[in-house]
Order: structure tokens, then sequence, then C-alpha cells
């Protein structure tokens, strides 16, 4: 009959065999993030107000990387190891969708999808058509919004109706401006158009490339915006902890974005 032999014990753990087990431990759990950043789900902090009232400055969502597919975007530092898509999944019109900026290609956009590929889009009067069709919209009110420095801007709200009958908020500041009245885009194949909810304070498709959006391709979508998982004013600071509390928009945590 076999026998096991028990007369070694264990081995007493040294500051060598420590070290290398925290080490490991660390790059465990650095791969597993790296790995749900790039295939599953990504956090951002919104910056700016271009994106009101449905985005507001210092939310913190969560974008779905699967949503679309998977470009060298989807990649920290987006280093060219492919390009176009992989598992490509056409985004729909009315989609809030993060992108690398095309002029430099590093720089994170937000923006909603206005228009698809082959769309003729034109803005008249602060009314956006698609395909020569405008987008019902419902005015909801006047508004003051807070442009910082104690300035206010008034602004109109406005519910508007994309084709595929998704419904969204917006702002406008009046019908007059070169960016409530522009020419007609033809959206290139393989790209989209994008622009901001707070239709008069957003660089978006609208405006050139060299300095807006211009037209976003395909490769350099990075996912779609599903929720508002946090939310701080502009009050919060790092450095004094109770603000984390006396500033939190409770409210949004946890809105699902439409």
């Amino acid at each position: 009959m076999s026998s096991v032999d028990q007369s070694q014990g264990a081995q007493p753990s040294t500051p060598a065999n420590e070290f290398v087990e925290i080490v490991k431990t660390v790059v465990y759990a650095l791969l597993i993030a790296l790995v749900l950043r790039v295939f599953l789900f990504q956090p951002f902090t919104i910056p700016s107000a271009s994106m009101e009232p449905n985005l507001l400055e210092g939310d913190y969502i969560i974008v779905s990387k699967y949503s679309y597919g998977y470009s060298r975007h989807s990649i920290p530092m987006s280093p060219p190891l492919f390009s176009g898509r992989i598992m490509d999944t056409a985004p729909k019109r009315g989609d809030i969708v993060v992108f690398k900026l095309p002029r430099d290609g590093h720089t994170d956009y937000i923006k909603r999808l206005i228009g698809l590929p082959g769309d003729r889009v034109q803005i008249k009067q602060s009314v956006i058509y698609i395909n020569d069709k405008p987008l019902p919209r419902v005015g909801e009110g006047k508004v003051v919004l807070d442009m910082g420095g104690g300035f206010g801007q008034p602004a109109e709200r406005f519910k508007e109706t994309n084709p595929e009958g998704r419904d969204y908020a917006t702002y406008s500041f009046g019908t007059e401006g070169d960016a409530e009245n522009t020419g007609v885009y033809v959206v290139p194949q393989g790209q989209y158009f994008m622009m901001g909810d707070n239709r008069d304070n957003s660089l978006d498709s609208r405006f050139p490339e060299e300095i807006g959006v211009g037209f976003v391709p395909s490769e350099n979508l990075v996912g779609r915006a599903r929720i508002i998982l946090l939310s701080w004013n502009r009050g919060v600071s790092l450095f004094k902890p109770w603000t984390w509390f006396t500033e939190a928009r409770l409210s949004r945590f946890g809105h699902v974005l439409k």
C-alpha cells in the first residue's frame, strides 16, 4: 500500500515570495479590468454642457463597448493593430455615441447620432431636416442656462422626435445663428452625422473637421452611452470629502439614457 510522505510541511513565506504574489495579484486585476474596458463597459465623465439637458457636466456615465462591435479605438491608446470594425453592428439614429474626434483620433467626444450614411441633413431656423423632412418638435418652455461666471443664457427647451419615433429633449438659443441655418450635408457611406442636444453650445458635425467634428467614420465609434451611474455638481472637490455628499445629484444616479 502506497503512502504519502508528510514529512515536509508548508514552506515558510518569505518577503520575496510575498512580493511575487502581490505582483501577480495586481497583474491579474489589471488584465481583468483591461478585458472589461475593451470588450464590455467603459466609464466616462461628462466635461461640458454640449449634451444638456440630457447629460450634465459632472455626470459619470457607463458606455457599452459591444454595442457597435470593435475597432482599434476600442483599445486604450488606439494602437494601429487593425483597420475597420470586428463584429460590426450599425448604430441607430438617436443613439448617444462616444467616438474619437476624427481630426486627431484620440480625443473622446459624445454626441447624438442624427444622420446615417446616405442621409441628407439640413438645419433651417433650428429645425433639423432629414431627407427633406423636418423632425417634429414641441416647445416645453423657456429656461435660463448657467454658462458659468454668473452668466445666464436664455434658451428654449424642445422635445424632438426622430424618424424612428425616438424622442429626447434639446435646448435652442434661437433661430438666427449660422449653426441654426445650414446648407445640406450629405452623409458619406461608412460615416455618421452627430449633433449635441444643446444645439447652440456644441461643436459637432455642422462644423468642418478642422474646427468641429465633421463626419464621423464608423471606425471611430467607441460605444453607446447607456446609463448615468453617478453625478455631481460643479462644487464637488476630491480634497473636500463632504462635497461628495452635499454636491451629489442623487436624482440622476442610475438614470438610463434614451
